[in-house]
């Protein structure tokens, strides 16, 4: 798993490559939660695109890191998911809490 967070254009963007699972959220919340804490972004938009895989975790952390986001004043967005993980959030709701682009 690999994550590179960069702001563009007045909007951090997170940029996932890899798995997410049970093994690996855990160090993306904290480093996602550290970074939100330390930059207090307005906007995050977390890049979905190389992620091949996701669990139930996945959707655990958009959740997470929305619900930090809002506490800061900030908003989230997913970007780039693959067909499969788009349906997946769909089914899960997450659209109804997060945008999906």
């Amino acid at each position: 798993m690999k994550i590179d967070i960069k702001n563009e254009n007045g909007t951090a963007i997170a940029r996932l490559s890899g798995e997410i699972d049970h093994h690996n959220a855990r160090e993306l919340r904290s480093e996602l939660d550290r970074f939100i804490a330390s930059a207090q972004p307005r906007e995050l938009a977390i890049d979905f695109g190389g992620i091949t895989f996701m669990d139930s975790s996945g959707i655990g952390l958009i959740m997470g890191r929305s619900k930090l986001m809002k506490e800061c004043g900030g908003h989230l967005e997913v970007l780039n998911p693959q067909p499969y993980i788009r349906r997946v959030l769909k089914l899960a709701g997450i659209e109804r809490i997060v945008k999906i682009r």
